[in-house]
Formats: structure tokens, sequence, C-alpha cells
């Protein structure tokens, strides 16, 4: 019994792993091409403000930050301003749900967050 519960915890743990793979980032060509596709380019850029943060300077103030993923997933669908004042000088993000999909959406955060040197 002992030994069947080991290797159903080992199982487990190798599940896990790949399901978190399956969320990992996209690559940085796949992950603009997703960008674009959303109309996220019309306000961001991984280097420079435009008019919402670079997405460089947003991976970098979440690195590390494992609770932040699905706070940032949620303000993409549903938008929202205060975060980042100082640079958009107030400029609400607008909600992209449902026209991207939440899928899209968490692809598209996973790219975001990868960015941090």
């Amino acid at each position: 019994m002992k030994r069947f519960i080991s290797v159903a915890g080992v199982a487990l743990s190798a599940s896990l792993l790949v399901s978190t793979s399956a969320f990992a980032a996209l690559d940085k060509e796949a992950g603009l091409a997703l960008a674009k596709k959303s109309g996220c380019l019309a306000c961001h850029s991984i280097e420079k403000k435009v008019v919402g943060p670079a997405w460089g300077d947003v991976s970098a103030k979440y690195k590390g930050d494992n609770t932040q993923r699905d706070r940032l997933v949620a303000k993409v669908k549903t938008g929202g301003k205060g975060n980042w004042t100082e640079v958009t000088g107030g400029v609400p993000m607008p909600p992209y749900s449902p026209r991207v999909a939440d899928a899209d959406i968490e692809q598209l955060v996973d790219f975001v967050l990868s960015l941090a040197k």
C-alpha cells in the first residue's frame, strides 16, 4: 500500500509538472504574434512605454511573485487603471474579454511575465 501511494504521488507530481509546462510562456516571436492579433501592440511594447507600460517593466515588477498571475489575467479581462498611473497618466486599460479568448489572455500574461531578465 505504501509503495502504491509513493508511485501515485510521483505520478501526480509529474502530471503537475507537465500541466504547468503547458502554461509556460510563449517564445518571443509567438508571444508578439498573439499580442498583435489581440490588439495589445496598439498600447504596449516590450521595451518602451507606448500608452501602457512596457511589458519588460511589468515583468520586472512582478518577477518572482507567483501570486500576481491570476490578478493580471483578471486585469486584462476586465480592464482597469491605477497600477501604472505614473506611466500612463491615468489612461485606463480597456477590457479585453470576451473579445480576446480567455486562454489567449492567459498565454499573453504568461508571455509578459516571462520577459523579466
